[in-house]
């Protein structure tokens, strides 16, 4: 029985034994970023760019950039493109599963913030990124502070922040994944600065600098249990067991699809509209990018598959609450906590918070 609170030392070792036991090393690993001081150095065709960055230079240069997404808005420009993907270590470690990601994540920004206008004198394909905020929303909030004045776990961990007027942030869709929602806005800022207010005080840098890509790649890169990672479908972490099977989840585009929008675009019976315009791009991008493996063309739908089942591949435990059954320590979990097992130094701010007593 632990009758005496741990020191510092003693915490950190317990979380990196509990990290290695359930095998999140990778997990945690895919999300790692680097600091913004790095970030900030990155330019296009600099000798020191980060390896991951250099992957992605020797496949998509400036000009494809422009050949791509000649709409784009003037916020996304190829060094912000560059910055964003720096930021990430994990992303695009390698050629092939670079292409595959770049062909997945270009597909689906160019559905969320596409011009969707076919008088435009250019394919659908290549109206990516030609919105930044989400419609009719930079005035009002559309609704996105509605859970604010609420008393809920995700309004305590993440609390919305208040303008000079004395209103609600408006935290509607920016960037190229739309993010939206204070919870959202507050977990990506701990990644991107390690501090969650960041972002609560100033949803409109998602809007503003290279945030805008590096929202889609964030999103891209993390697990959402059930739904596994983008990047854990792509590179065969997840697993589709029995139960995915049942719900028609397989290996493919269509898991992504389901990944990011499947309550509205999956499951239907038949391809919904939106559905198929990701199908479309995707094979666009996948051919600019001259994929060689055409397994990836096959199981491009999502109009059969099911919700992520909670017993599926896809459900890891990687947050930490309250073990009941050992005072002064925290378990992981499956469902959503205010402390998560990939962010670094959680586990100790989970005891603290249990038990409310400060490690030093």
């Amino acid at each position: 029985v632990d009758t005496q609170a741990p020191d510092l030392q003693r915490v950190l070792d317990t979380e990196a034994r509990l990290i290695m036991k359930h095998g999140l090393q990778r997990a945690r690993r895919s999300v790692s970023t680097l600091a913004n001081t790095e970030v900030d150095k990155i330019s296009p065709n600099r000798q020191e760019n980060p390896p991951n960055v250099r992957v992605v230079e020797s496949l998509v240069t400036a000009r494809d950039w422009s050949l791509m997404f000649p709409l784009r808005n003037n916020i996304y420009t190829y060094r912000s493109f560059l910055q964003a993907v720096g930021k990430f270590p994990g992303f695009c470690e390698t050629e092939n599963i670079c292409k595959l990601s770049l062909a997945v994540i270009f597909a689906h920004f160019t559905q969320e913030t596409g011009a969707h206008d076919g008088s435009l004198g250019y394919p659908e394909w290549r109206q990516g990124l030609y919105y930044l905020e989400e419609a009719g929303c930079e005035s009002t909030d559309c609704g996105y502070s509605s859970n604010c004045a609420q008393k809920t776990w995700l309004t305590e961990t993440w609390p919305c922040e208040k303008s000079s007027a004395g209103r609600y942030n408006s935290y509607h869709g920016r960037g190229a994944k739309q993010i939206s929602y204070n919870y959202n806005y507050g977990l990506f800022s701990t990644y991107m600065y390690g501090d969650a207010s960041t972002l609560l005080k100033s949803p409109d840098l998602v809007a503003k600098t290279w945030l805008s890509l590096a929202s889609a790649i964030w999103f891209f890169l993390m697990p959402q249990p059930p739904k596994p990672s983008m990047l854990e479908v792509l590179d065969g972490t997840w697993i589709p067991n029995g139960n995915d099977a049942t719900a028609n989840l397989n290996t493919g585009f269509g898991v992504t699809t389901n990944i990011i929008n499947g309550g509205v675009e999956c499951g239907k019976g038949s391809e919904l509209p939106q559905s198929q315009n990701r199908q479309l791009y995707f094979r666009r991008f996948y051919s600019e990018l001259k994929i060689e493996d055409r397994k990836w063309l096959q199981n491009l739908g999502c109009s059969d598959m099911k919700e992520f089942p909670s017993n599926g591949g896809g459900a890891q435990a990687i947050y930490w609450e309250q073990d009941w059954a050992r005072r002064y320590h925290c378990k992981l979990v499956s469902y959503a906590t205010p402390f998560s097992a990939l962010v670094p130094g959680d586990y100790k701010r989970c005891v603290e918070a249990k038990f409310k007593i400060s490690i030093k």
